[in-house]
This record gives structure tokens, sequence and C-alpha cells, in this order.
């Protein structure tokens, strides 16, 4: 059973940081890319980062040179370094984990993110 668990959102004010982690089970992580979504109150859910399992990654424009995606293997766990955090940032992120014969998406449950201007 594949289990993606998402954890460290919170309330943090404008101009601070947060780290997500995501923390996968139940497939052979190293073989998976994997991403960060968000979706804020009454938006549609859009990319935040992705990361290949070779370790290519990708940024929405909103978020590059404030956001770093990264993952580590042996922890079964990817993580969105989030910096500068602005109002607008204010989503609930969600982990998506994709798997590489399929293409089929696993999502974890979210967390909460509120950035206070």
């Amino acid at each position: 059973q594949v289990q993606l668990v998402e954890s460290g959102g919170g309330l943090v004010q404008a101009g601070g940081s947060l780290r997500l982690s995501c923390a996968a089970s139940g497939i052979i992580f190293r073989f998976y890319a994997m991403a960060w979504y968000r979706q804020a109150p009454g938006k549609q859910r859009e990319l935040v980062a992705g990361i290949t399992s070779g370790g290519s990654t990708n940024y929405a424009d909103s978020v590059k040179d404030r956001f770093t995606i990264s993952r580590g293997n042996a922890k079964n766990t990817v993580y969105l370094q989030m910096n500068s955090l602005k109002p607008e940032d204010t989503a609930v992120y969600y982990c998506q984990s994709i798997n590489p014969l399929t293409k089929y998406e696993y999502w974890g449950q979210g967390t909460q993110v509120t950035v206070s201007s």
C-alpha cells in the first residue's frame, strides 16, 4: 500500500521559511519522480516543483529562486525548502509520486501553509 505523508506546514510571517517533508512508503522510492503541488482556496491545484529519479528539478516561475526541492533516497523522503515566503504562497501543499511504468499518480493528504503579511 502506497502512502505519502507530508509534514512541516504551519503559520509563518512573510519573509520567513518553512521546510516541508514527504515520507513515502510502499514504493521503490529511488525509481519514482516526485513533486509538490499546492492548492489555494478557490483556485486549481498547481505544480510547485518536481524532481526526477535522477535528481533533475523544475519549478513554477512563481517560486523559482525561493523554493528548493530535494530528495533523500535513503530516507524515502522528498523535501521542499521554502524561503522568502509571501502571502500568496498560502495554500495546502500536496506531495505526489508517479509510478515510472504505469504513470499512475499517488497523492498525500496535504499540509497547510499559511503566510501572514
